[in-house]
């Protein structure tokens, strides 16, 4: 991180696929055929329950309001109206995805807050009391076989607490701060590649780049080596869309470099830790002094740092993005408040960004480890809960005109990054990322707007992620300037 770079490689495209399977769920797994709105959502009349099937809470039973259907390509594109439904009617409601799990979803804020900090939903897998046929269909596709479990979304205290101490040094305000010079460079050189063009898909070109390279410098992922982790990222955020199996290829491919770079540190790792040392060398020294770090724990904590370090922040600038160029009376307030030198209405506006139509749409996987009762609802053990944020975000029970976005919204306690022991561990970098490419879009292209109809805009498949698959849009090319 030392020193001026030359501008990232712009070798890679994800180009969609000519015929992308319906929507599929998990991050990654492949549906079976749509399910009806009876197997997917119980009414009490005239429709009977499905065998086995158990209901969610309904606080008024309504024979005139159908159930929405969720999990589709309509539902993805806007899953809000659905989500609205299920606060009111069903807030705590178990149904069957698309990949066949039974899952309860979690949509009031209040009942969201308390199951995210809940200690009896365990995080790890090992308590899903999973069928055949759902057997390694939680989690990320290839964790299992390539043995990176071992992370901070699988796992509980006392080891979560352990792993999550042995990396957040690397997350501090201060360390974040010391690398906002990176994070501005790598921007800037993003947009060189595409300005003169006067049109770019933002998610391709920028929107996705800019992360994958900044979590690799905060890895410590040799420069050389930086296009192999855009590629392997850029298959597992395809899910579904790539070649079959691509995303457990991918991840395996990443386990192993992991493991060799683990190996090069730690022969080359000095004796005393240099200023702004790298996150790998950092476990591998932590490991070396007596935190029994194993190395397939290492690994694992380099992948999901990635992985959870580079997505999230994907969706953050492109539906952000998105919807300042839709908001365009709260986009003229921030490009206003950004050519007068101000800060707060962006530090605000990206919290509401967070809130309106956040990155992540569910959070991951937790399973009741004993009998639970959330909102009312009785779920047993080895049920899988999923809270979904995006849901509690909306809840007009806690935030006033939650459909509405407001860039200068004060009381927005939002779980767009989760609550309780695994609140989000990159949020300060995340945040970081978002500000930085946001405000420098908008100084730098101050007429950026879509090209063509919103109403095209594809959104990825995906249970827990909520992102644009692409984001074309014009402007008019700056005039040059020497740097």
């Amino acid at each position: 991180m030392n020193g001026a770079r030359s501008a990232p490689s712009s070798r890679t495209a994800l180009p969609d696929p000519p015929h992308t399977p319906p929507f599929h769920t998990a991050l990654g797994h492949r549906p079976p055929a749509p399910l009806s709105h009876a197997a997917l959502h119980h009414r009490p009349h005239p429709v009977p329950p499905p065998s086995g099937y158990r209901q969610g809470v309904t606080d008024q039973p309504p024979p005139f309001s159908p159930a929405p259907e969720l999990f589709t390509w309509e539902f993805a594109s806007d899953p809000y109206p659905a989500y609205a439904w299920l606060r009111e009617h069903a807030p705590v409601h178990r149904t069957r995805l698309p990949s066949g799990v039974e899952a309860w979803l979690v949509t009031r804020y209040a009942d969201a807050k308390q199951a995210l900090a809940d200690a009896r939903l365990s995080k790890n897998p090992a308590h899903h009391d999973e069928p055949a046929h759902a057997k390694g269909k939680t989690g990320i596709p290839g964790e299992r076989k390539a043995e990176l479990m071992t992370h901070l979304l699988n796992i509980d205290p006392p080891d979560h607490t352990r792993l999550r101490r042995l990396v957040s040094k690397a997350f501090t305000p201060r360390r974040v701060a010391e690398f906002a010079p990176r994070v501005q460079e790598l921007t800037d050189q993003l947009i060189d590649q595409f300005a003169e063009k006067g049109s770019a898909d933002l998610i391709h070109e920028f929107a996705f780049p800019l992360p994958i390279y900044a979590i690799c410098d905060l890895l410590g992922v040799p420069r050389e080596d930086q296009d192999d982790f855009r590629d392997w990222a850029g298959m597992m955020i395809r899910h579904g869309g790539g070649p079959r199996g691509g995303v457990a290829r991918s991840v395996k491919k990443m386990r192993g470099y992991l493991l060799e770079l683990i190996h090069k540190k730690r022969e080359g790792l000095p004796d005393t830790p240099a200023p702004g040392e790298d996150l790998i060398s950092g476990l591998i020294r932590a490991s070396d002094h007596g935190e029994h770090l194993t190395e397939n724990e290492a690994a694992a904590m380099a992948f999901i740092l990635l992985f959870a370090g580079f997505e999230t922040t994907v969706n953050l600038i492109g539906n952000g993005t998105y919807a300042l160029l839709t908001h365009p009376e709260q986009r003229a307030r921030l490009q206003r408040s950004l050519a007068a030198g101000e800060r707060e209405l962006l530090e605000t506006g990206v919290e509401e960004l967070l809130r309106y139509d956040g990155p992540v749409e569910l959070a991951t996987w937790r399973f009741a480890t004993e009998a639970v009762c959330i909102g009312g609802q009785g779920i047993a053990p080895g049920d899988p809960v999923l809270v979904v944020l995006a849901a509690a975000d909306r809840d007009p029970a806690r935030f006033e005109q939650p459909d509405t976005l407001d860039l200068s919204r004060r009381d927005n306690q939002h779980l767009g990054y989760g609550h309780g022991i695994h609140y989000c561990l990159g949020a300060p970098l995340a945040r970081l990322e978002g500000q930085t490419a946001l405000a420098t879009l908008l100084t730098r292209l101050p007429d950026l707007q879509l090209a063509g109809d919103s109403d095209d805009l594809r959104w990825r498949g995906g249970l827990i992620m909520r992102g644009l698959r692409t984001l074309p849009v014009e402007f008019t090319p700056p005039v040059p300037v020497s740097r």
